[in-house]
């Protein structure tokens, strides 16, 4: 009955994949509904304390977007660019990064696209070296942020075991991976590809006006200045320290936190106060909060959690001392390759915390060292297998050169090589420091 139950959650992922967004999280729970009525399955447990955390730490990030915050952090990035262009595949790369690990998603990357475009073409640089390399670094980023969905899986998953891993643990470990990771693969990206001045394909559709006034016309900016730059400013500040109150706190929650407290929990209640604190200070209308591009992405991602991760665990719970027999000679013997297993089923689920919500619990079962699994963290990100995510159409749509591209062959495409280096060094990078600091 395993491999029955696995042939529906397969179906349940593929199905999802056609359809997109929510509807991983509503075929889930049609999943679980098929388990309990036509297999007599108990449903497991949804995963109500990733949900939370996801649900306060968006609400606050929804909060700093309504007031132009995450605009003026999108500037701050352009005028770096802007002033240091022969740089850009370094620093692009970087920008897009730091921006995920500030506000704990990738879907921030998406206004400093056109202007890396903008940047790498007016100085001659391939925009496929930077771009595609832009939208990895902004997927790469998730693990590394403290209040993104995946170090809430992480704090959760690990509490629900009863493991003292905090979230500390995590970033000590994740930071300097990806960061080394980013960089490694921005290395290889400076020399990918043809100049464009000695690229034969693209001078010789330069040959066409039409396609030749469109590269002139897209001297793209973002300077749209929010409406209230001080408004932006404080809103930005109070976020920023809401970050660094909760990194504290998780440094030292033994000292700080009341007594029956979890940090899981603390989290929740902080960073509603902090999306709290940004709304009474800067009297934004709350409409525009859950109007605003994060608010939604972040939506999106607990119904996706809820179902897809609920249909797994009661799948896995089902079958748990079947799993345990089968795979811990192997695992025990070679616990790094479970990172191999999170990796596959990242391509499918394209969620970071999608993937550690089904897959953490697992390795925990499978007994699996605890810094095994957060030395491996950053082989949950492989979703650029298939050049379909969002941010990867995006930055397809905006390089006007079509230097950046899904090849004939759709794995041929431009994010696949910059993805396997900067997400397979990560994992090393990351399973080294792990083992060595605990």
């Amino acid at each position: 009955m395993f491999f029955v139950h696995m042939l529906l959650l397969l179906a349940v992922i593929f199905v999802g994949i056609r359809h997109g967004g929510v509807a991983f999280g509503l075929l889930g729970g049609l999943g679980v509904s098929i388990l309990a009525f036509v297999f007599g399955v108990a449903p497991g447990s949804p995963p109500i304390n990733v949900m939370l955390i996801i649900l306060a730490v968006v609400a606050a990030s929804a909060t700093l977007e309504a007031t132009g915050g995450l605009k003026l952090l999108v500037r701050y990035a352009e005028k770096l660019l802007r002033k240091h262009p022969n740089q850009i595949v370094f620093l692009g790369p970087l920008c897009t990064y730091s921006l995920t690990v500030l506000v704990g998603t990738g879907h921030s990357v998406y206004p400093l696209l056109p202007v890396i475009y903008d940047v790498a073409y007016k100085k001659g640089i391939r925009p496929e070296r930077p771009l595609a390399m832009a939208t990895v670094a902004s997927q790469m980023g998730i693990t590394a942020s403290p209040i993104a969905a995946a170090a809430a899986v992480v704090i959760a998953t690990s509490m629900e075991n009863k493991l003292d891993i905090g979230l500390v643990d995590v970033l000590l470990v994740t930071i300097p991976s990806t960061l080394i990771g980013v960089l490694v693969a921005s290395a290889w990206s400076l020399k990918r590809g043809k100049d464009l001045d000695k690229d034969k394909e693209f001078q010789t559709r330069l040959l066409d006006a039409e396609f030749k006034n469109s590269l002139i016309d897209a001297d793209i900016e973002t300077n749209d200045v929010a409406k209230s730059d001080s408004i932006a400013k404080k809103g930005l500040s109070i976020f920023l320290l809401g970050i660094l109150a909760v990194i504290g706190l998780a440094m030292f929650s033994k000292e700080l936190l009341p007594e029956g407290v979890k940090m899981s929990v603390a989290i929740q209640f902080m960073m509603l106060s902090v999306g709290a604190l940004i709304l009474l200070a800067t009297k934004v209308d709350p409409k525009k909060i859950v109007n605003s591009n994060v608010f939604i992405a972040g939506m999106t991602a607990v119904v996706i959690i809820f179902g897809i991760a609920w249909l797994s665990d009661t799948i896995i719970g089902y079958h748990k001392s079947y799993l345990i027999e089968s795979v811990s000679d192997v695992v025990h013997a070679h616990p790094w390759s479970f990172a191999i297993a999170m990796f596959v089923a990242s391509i499918f689920l394209k969620s970071q915390a999608a993937t550690l919500t089904i897959m953490l619990p697992l390795g925990f079962s499978l007994g699996i060292p605890a810094p095994v699994l957060i030395g491996v963290l950053p082989a949950c990100y492989a979703y650029f297998f298939f050049p379909f995510y969002p941010s990867d159409l995006a930055a397809i749509s905006f390089d006007r050169t079509g230097t950046t591209h899904i090849g004939k062959y759709v794995l041929n495409h431009s994010f696949i090589v910059p993805g396997f280096i900067g997400v397979v060094t990560a994992t090393f990078i990351g399973y080294f420091i792990s083992m060595a600091i605990n």
